[in-house]
């Protein structure tokens, strides 16, 4: 598919690796709007590539139809959905209260907003994209459009406390060979790709030690992954059109330990 030209949306668009791939879907010439709830980084980045920024929360229905209505006017029907939105948290599944000793469990509501927001928000715009899609002409080779979603080394090899962002990215990997056969008949791809540790805000914020010691693990390079590198791929998904129903590590090799 060539990109130039063609409108994408990017959820968790506006920082991180979701704004490593809207720079670089915008400077292939593609007309990019980002989906994402920090208003001043969503307006300052659309603004700097020429995008359009629409302040959507992936959990509301409401929301969401409103973002792709407003990309939509904007730039037309997209033919590039990128699922970057994304969050974690961390807490065993039963331990004991460091003050009492007495033991509790995972907040249940804790565990359902990380499945909310990372395996039913992109299912919910995996979904609206796709019958989007669906009004398009096809391209010169049958192609309607192309899908990307971010899953996480986490969902093979998730650490401690991580059930629940484990559960919700090993969610996204196992959907995506059966959403690639439900529109496969439309020509409609998805790819979703498993990042290892990258040099995210979110992963900048922990302290060096913990930094050190997570890059000394990664087997080659040594160090965290770049959101360009990142970027890359996802590009590549999107251009080639013989890749479609894969789930592809991203991560220098590393495989997480126990903690």
């Amino acid at each position: 598919m060539d990109i130039g030209g063609i409108s994408a949306i990017v959820t968790g668009g506006a920082s991180g690796l979701g704004e490593a791939v809207a720079r670089k879907l915008a400077s292939e010439g593609a007309r990019v709007a980002l989906f994402d709830l920090n208003a001043e980084k969503g307006e300052a980045l659309a603004a700097e590539i020429g995008g359009l920024f629409c302040q959507v929360d992936v959990t509301s229905d409401a929301a969401v139809d409103a973002g792709f209505a407003r990309a939509r006017a904007a730039h037309g029907q997209e033919r590039v959905l990128v699922n970057c939105a994304g969050t974690g948290n961390a807490y065993k599944t039963a331990s004991r209260d460091k003050a009492t000793g007495e033991p509790k469990h995972f907040p249940l509501d804790a565990f359902e907003k990380i499945i909310q927001i990372n395996l039913i928000g992109t299912f919910r715009c995996t979904a609206k994209s796709a019958a989007g899609m669906l009004t398009l002409e096809p391209l010169a080779d049958g192609a309607r459009g192309a899908i990307v979603n971010t899953a996480s080394a986490a969902a093979e090899d998730g650490q401690m406390g991580q059930a629940a962002y484990s559960a919700s990215k090993a969610g996204v990997v196992g959907m995506t060979l059966p959403i690639a056969r439900d529109l496969s008949s439309e020509g409609i791809r998805i790819n979703s790709i498993l990042p290892g540790i990258f040099d995210t805000p979110l992963m900048m914020g922990a302290p060096d030690n913990v930094k050190a010691a997570l890059s000394a693990n990664v087997p080659f390079p040594k160090r965290f992954g770049k959101p360009s590198e990142f970027a890359s791929l996802v590009l590549e998904m999107c251009r080639n059109s013989y890749f479609n129903g894969e789930d592809v590590r991203l991560d220098g090799g590393i495989r997480m330990g126990l903690r």
